[in-house]
């Protein structure tokens, strides 16, 4: 590969690798299985690097593709081999996001739980739907499967997680009390 594109590869995953490490973690409910999962997933970015005009396409979308169909073909391989851990090790920085940093460990290790808990097709959607912000359509075509079936995916995987989270008034951020102790 050019020098100019080899540099061009680095800097993408300098800026947006750990982006998709956090991704791949939800994923698959496993940090040692996201950073195979990520690591697999860039070799095959690397060799359709020189092929993607980077100017007009976003690499982080066909990086995200690769991810998801890497992560579909191994779940296929390896069919309910799947094992996922109650928790992810994240060390948030309070600088940047504010609140109590012990109370955000708390509900992220809870949320990582209930979501780890959740069937391979549902937390797929629910990650790529609400962390990734993507359309449903966009999720479909992702996963191969209908829009329905997404907004079914996303329903009863939204239901199963507030089942199993319960009442997270505790940890509640950003939100102000309103007189008589009432929630504003």
């Amino acid at each position: 590969m050019r020098p100019d594109l080899e540099e061009s590869f680095a800097a993408f995953v300098r800026a947006r690798g750990e982006h998709h490490l956090r991704v791949a973690v939800l994923l698959t409910g496993s940090a040692t299985e996201a950073e195979d999962l990520v690591q697999t997933s860039l070799v095959k970015l690397y060799r359709a690097w020189p092929r993607l005009d980077v100017s007009s396409s976003s690499p982080d979308a066909y990086l995200r593709k690769i991810i998801v169909n890497t992560r579909r073909s191994w779940w296929r391989a390896r069919w309910r081999q799947e094992s996922p851990i109650a928790s992810v090790p994240d060390r948030p920085d309070p600088v940047e996001g504010g609140g109590d940093p012990a109370d955000r460990q708390a509900v992220g290790s809870l949320v990582r739980a209930a979501l780890a808990g959740l069937p391979r097709q549902q937390r797929a959607v629910l990650v790529l739907r609400y962390l990734e912000d993507l359309a449903e359509a966009e999720v479909a075509s992702l996963l191969g499967c209908s829009v329905g079936s997404v907004k079914t995916h996303a329903h009863r995987g939204l239901r199963a997680l507030r089942g199993s989270l319960g009442d997270l008034d505790e940890f509640a951020v950003n939100e102000t009390a309103a007189p008589d102790g009432e929630k504003g």
